[in-house]
């Protein structure tokens, strides 16, 4: 016996409800039968021996349930003793019924016999048990007979025993189900009146043994209704019991909570804009945590189920400096350190990197790695990267000592689509796992479009001044659709229209905006009259502009 006690249980943390809860008891070496089980379990009510199994996890809606399903795996009936009943799985005869010298089939006077078709009877019988050899997680034994019939039964003893002897109850069970299905009706004298139902019997000149089912005495007539039994009971044969699946217990640790905006890891095309969260724990037994999320600055909150798979997350030792984006930066490393020992990263080659494999958050900016070498427990050096991946170069080298580093797989990042009005607000994220005594981790994010805005244009350039002095400026379009550019002509606009902001910062202070409807813009003669002009270009895109592209123009 066992109880576990709770104090302080926090029932907020579990939506007001009562978690289901499991637990391990281990006991001592000695084992136990069904028929003790039955004698604890009905305070002294009950008795009998039965099979030996090494425990028993006694549950259900009653003491009666248990016993019966006790008694079903076990293939035992109950039996009167006086004022209490013994529970009964050996075929030995109390009394033998004087023969009347009726027949011994068909409806003679003194007998009634009838069999029960053989497809009224499983085919096969599977008993659940936990099985020792394996942890203790449920082991399956069947026992199948040959002849016609489909039904199949299943019995779930609440028990721990061993493969052979599951096998044994299993093959007992179905035994005894096939010669029940051959019924009598014996008439007997006045001095069977003491065989009571539960009773085992012979009857002379028919072979075998049977249990007494029932007991009427009807004008001076006692009629005893009787089941055929199979000989024998359990014993403990050879049984595979497979193969086990252990579940090591890991520490679960608190929630590490990551949330954030990023592009698209595909080519989709959002209509909203999209919330990204990753999340882990400090210790290798955490799985998920529950999440909330508020858009009005916690006044109220939006279930969103729960985080996905646990991510693989740090933070940055070292962090890698600044880099460009259009070619792999062979030069830079990051050092980074894992949130726990059993997480690790591993290299990629150039198909997979091609392919989008190892492409992580580093601060702000996303960067995939080639190479991943481990030089402490938790501890990893990344290098052969490639930078500002997806339009986020102008990150690359924000990064500071205590930055995040948070690997995104398509199991581990859970998305949020937002409504369009969010744009320029800030999100509240709240995630409750079952490590964290001390309340719920939250995470406030500024969504500033970053997953749905046009990347910022590449490749400005400003050719010659033409003979009134005019220099026109060139770039060259980029899309948030398209990125793999797998067919060489040019990427998809991937906005409702071809749109740019040009603002000239003259000289003098001065600025003027132009609109332009292709990658073009011409800078007049007048706008370089006071020195130098800076120019920055936006692509408008369908919900916002994209970040500026710089270049000035002497």
């Amino acid at each position: 016996m066992a109880y576990a006690v709770f104090e302080n249980f926090q029932l907020a943390d579990y939506g007001n409800r009562i978690p289901s809860l499991t637990f391990e008891l281990l006991a001592g070496d000695a084992a136990v039968t069904t028929g003790s089980v039955a004698a604890e379990l009905s305070g002294g009510l009950v008795s009998g021996a039965g099979a030996a199994l090494t425990g028993v996890s006694a549950y259900g809606d009653s003491v009666r349930g248990v016993l019966e399903t006790l008694a079903a795996a076990d293939g035992s009936w109950f039996a009167t003793d006086g004022d209490a009943l013994v529970l009964r799985n050996t075929a030995i005869a109390d009394a033998t019924l004087a023969d009347d010298g009726s027949a011994a089939t068909g409806d003679a006077p003194g007998r009634k016999r009838a069999v029960a078709a053989i497809e009224s009877v499983p085919r096969a019988i599977t008993l659940a048990h936990y099985d020792p050899a394996r942890d203790y997680q449920i082991g399956l034994q069947r026992a199948v007979r040959p002849g016609p019939g489909t039904a199949e039964q299943r019995i779930d003893l609440p028990a721990a025993a061993g493969a052979g002897v599951a096998k044994a109850l299993a093959e007992t069970a179905l035994a005894r189900a096939e010669s029940g299905r051959e019924t009598r009706t014996v008439k007997a004298g006045w001095s069977a009146l003491g065989t009571a139902p539960g009773a085992c019997i012979a009857i002379g000149g028919v072979a075998g043994l049977w249990r007494v089912s029932g007991w009427s005495l009807e004008k001076m007539v006692l009629a005893l209704d009787c089941v055929r039994l199979a000989e024998g009971s359990a014993v403990a044969v050879a049984a595979d019991p497979g193969r086990v699946v252990s579940a090591p217990d890991r520490v679960i640790g608190t929630t590490i909570l990551h949330a954030f905006e990023i592009p698209p890891l595909d080519d989709t095309l959002l209509s909203a804009p999209r919330l990204t969260i990753a999340a882990a724990g400090s210790g290798a037994g955490w799985r998920s945590a529950a999440l909330l999320y508020s858009l009005d600055g916690g006044a109220s909150w939006l279930g969103a189920d729960a985080t996905a798979a646990p991510a693989v997350v740090g933070t940055i030792v070292t962090p890698p400096g600044a880099a460009g984006a259009a070619i792999r930066d062979l030069r830079s490393s990051i050092e980074i350190e894992l949130a726990h020992d059993a997480m690790s990263l591993a290299g990629a080659d150039d198909g997979a990197l091609d392919q989008g494999a190892n492409i992580a958050l580093a601060g702000d900016e996303l960067i995939q790695f080639g190479e991943a070498v481990q030089i402490a427990a938790r501890r990893w050096r990344l290098s052969r990267l490639l930078r500002g991946r997806r339009g986020t170069e102008a990150a690359a080298g924000s990064q500071a000592a205590g930055d995040r580093f948070v690997l995104i797989e398509r199991d581990t990042a859970r998305g949020i689509d937002l409504p369009v009005s969010m744009l320029g607000g800030t999100v509240r994220v709240m995630a409750s796992g079952v490590g964290d005594g001390d309340g719920p981790v939250a995470a406030d994010v500024t969504i500033y479009g970053a997953s749905v805005f046009p990347p910022s244009p590449a490749h400005q350039a400003a050719g010659a001044p033409d003979e009134d002095g005019a220099v026109t400026l060139n770039w060259v379009r980029r899309s948030r659709a398209g990125w793999r550019w797998i067919d060489g002509g040019d990427a998809p606009l991937g906005e409702e229209s071809e749109l740019y902001r040009v603002v000239l910062t003259l000289g003098d202070g001065s600025a003027r905006t132009i609109e332009a409807s292709a990658p073009e813009a011409s800078v007049s003669a007048t706008d370089r009259a006071s020195g130098a002009v800076h120019v920055a270009v936006r692509q408008v895109g369908t919900f916002g502009e994209s970040d500026a592209a710089a270049i000035e123009i002497s």
